[in-house]
């Protein structure tokens, strides 16, 4: 696909004409200087950029993002501030494998669209829910902007990638130089609630690799804001020396986007962006959680907030001695019925009934809650300080 630049353009040469007219009158000569613009509709010679000189660019110049069909189209379908010029939407679209100068490709936006990402992202979670357990956050900032979550947006915005990046390639395509076929590697990371121990880069030293165990509290310290170990500096240069792969590419550009909005509009900008385009997106929480022992975790629960122990009663049955008998329990503390759950034994129904008990602690969410952000701003609200848990139960 070539670019715009090396098709004529059609312009328009203004020239100053001076037009003297001499009028004989009787009683005198009166001449009158008149200045006109004329258009000439006409080009003149097109002129062309060789396909030889594009070639040896690693990406499309800056010039080339003005005569862009696709570029204009995306601005306008995400509705991006005028503020924010094509040149640098452009910009976004380049990654660092494709053109490894920082003026060139997006590997300064997207560091500040993920430290943005991750802020919005993770303040809207934790004061709409604030008793959610940490590997439940951070399955949930996973789930609204992580690396697939991200490419997704991606194919939904129509972004097509460049077969090859290069000087000649129009600027709408997302250029990156693609990770060679290779076989499927062996899992490395761990789950997102696992805690046992593993190979991960010193917090200290990222370039040496230690075994140590990788509790909740660890993660929130040393790993990323997914909770996985970050990636060493030795690892992050062979893997741009290698390429990378379209998901990883798609997440860098939409991340370069976020922070293109923040330099360009500002703050409240790129807020509206980031509501529009990721906080639309419908969670649900509730399939986040996986419980080992809900019976046990609901009596340390109980016991840490000073309530009595839960006890498990029946509320009702049907067929015990039938073939698909279903028993209805419900989990109380005292008088109150903190679960209910059926299920065609009495300890499925138990453990349901403790389940649900968990899972409406876990998913309490004030009904007026608002975000430290904002308070941001010379005509912002008041902050109000929320309210957050003390944190996860320790079983």
């Amino acid at each position: 696909m070539l670019s715009p630049r090396t098709r004529p353009e059609s312009f328009t040469i203004r020239r100053t004409i001076n037009v003297i007219q001499c009028r004989t009158q009787t009683t005198a000569t009166a001449v009158i200087d008149q200045t006109e613009e004329i258009s000439d509709l006409e080009p003149q010679q097109p002129t062309y950029i060789p396909e030889e000189v594009l070639t040896k660019f690693p990406s499309p110049p800056v010039e080339a993002s003005k005569t862009s069909a696709k570029l204009a189209a995306l601005h306008a379908r995400l509705s991006l501030p005028s503020r924010l010029p094509v040149e640098t939407l452009a910009r976004t679209l380049v990654d660092q494998t494709a053109d490894h100068n920082p003026k060139f490709n997006n590997s300064s936006f997207s560091i500040l669209g993920n430290d943005l990402l991750g802020y919005y992202t993770s303040e809207y979670i934790i004061c709409q829910y604030p008793r959610l357990p940490l590997a439940v956050v951070f399955a949930a900032m996973y789930a609204y902007c992580g690396p697939k979550a991200l490419a997704t947006i991606t194919r939904e915005w129509g972004i097509q990638p460049a077969a090859t990046p290069g000087g000649e390639v129009d600027p709408g395509f997302l250029q990156f130089k693609r990770l060679p076929p290779q076989p499927q590697p062996e899992k490395l990371g761990l789950d997102l609630v696992s805690t046992q121990a593993a190979v991960v880069p010193s917090p200290h030293n990222p370039n040496v690799m230690e075994k140590r165990r990788r509790s909740i509290s660890n993660r929130t310290v040393y790993d990323d804001e997914f909770g996985e170990p970050k990636a060493s500096d030795l690892e992050q240069s062979i893997d741009l020396a290698q390429g990378i792969t379209l998901e990883k590419a798609s997440s860098n550009f939409v991340r370069a986007v976020m922070g293109a909005v923040y330099l360009h509009a500002g703050r409240a900008a790129s807020k509206q962006f980031y509501k529009d385009h990721f906080m639309s997106r419908q969670l649900n929480m509730a399939s986040l959680f996986q419980f080992r022992t809900p019976t046990r975790d609901l009596s340390k629960l109980c016991a840490r907030e000073g309530f009595q122990p839960p006890i498990a009663r029946i509320m009702s049955e049907t067929g015990r001695l039938s073939r698909h008998p279903v028993f209805v329990v419900g989990v109380f503390s005292g008088k109150e019925k903190l679960g209910e759950g059926a299920g065609s034994s009495l300890d499925e129904a138990r453990t349901r009934a403790a389940v649900a008990a968990l899972k409406s602690w876990y998913l309490y969410s004030p009904l007026d809650w608002k975000l430290p952000s904002d308070a941001e701003g010379p005509n912002a609200k008041q902050w109000v300080p929320q309210m957050v848990d003390q944190g996860d139960i320790v079983v």
